[in-house]
């Protein structure tokens, strides 16, 4: 897979029926290893050593319902009251991050109420924190830790 712009983790990976599988130790299973995958479980693993957001309040495509229609979230960061703090929104290297991935990361947010939203394509990074009282964001510097 592409080197991404983030520091170098090991994985567990296999090939199964001619698929190339990455284990995610979130979801605890092989998933396949596509390149948002791998954004995804390299930008897990840096939010856990780099940032010191812990595994154990962290949640990988769930469903929620957002205007009475089922959606998907990529992942999800929960504080330790067990409310939503952080979405993170996953794009392959490949992808260009637009005004459109951040609209779908608001529109999740809409339901979630999270203090901050992240989006990366492992290439470039972007965060944002969430004013509600003001009703705005403001881009942050750094991806804030934990």
């Amino acid at each position: 897979m592409r080197k991404l712009n983030l520091p170098s983790y090991t994985f567990k990976v296999q090939t199964d029926g001619g698929k190339e599988l990455i284990y995610d130790f979130i979801r605890k299973k092989y998933v396949v290893l596509t390149p948002e995958e791998w954004v995804r479980q390299n930008f897990i693993q840096y939010l856990i050593h780099e940032k010191n957001y812990p595994a154990s309040l962290m949640a990988v495509e769930k469903k929620l319902m957002v205007n009475h229609q089922p959606q998907r979230f990529d992942l999800l960061i929960y504080n330790r009251k067990g409310q939503a703090r952080v979405i993170v929104e996953f794009k392959a290297p490949s992808v260009k991050v637009t005004q459109e991935t951040f609209d779908q990361a608001v529109r999740y947010n809409m339901a979630l109420k999270v203090k901050y939203i992240l989006i990366s394509n492992g290439m470039q990074h972007f965060a944002c924190e969430i004013d509600y009282e003001k009703n705005s964001y403001t881009f942050l510097q750094d991806i804030p830790g934990f």
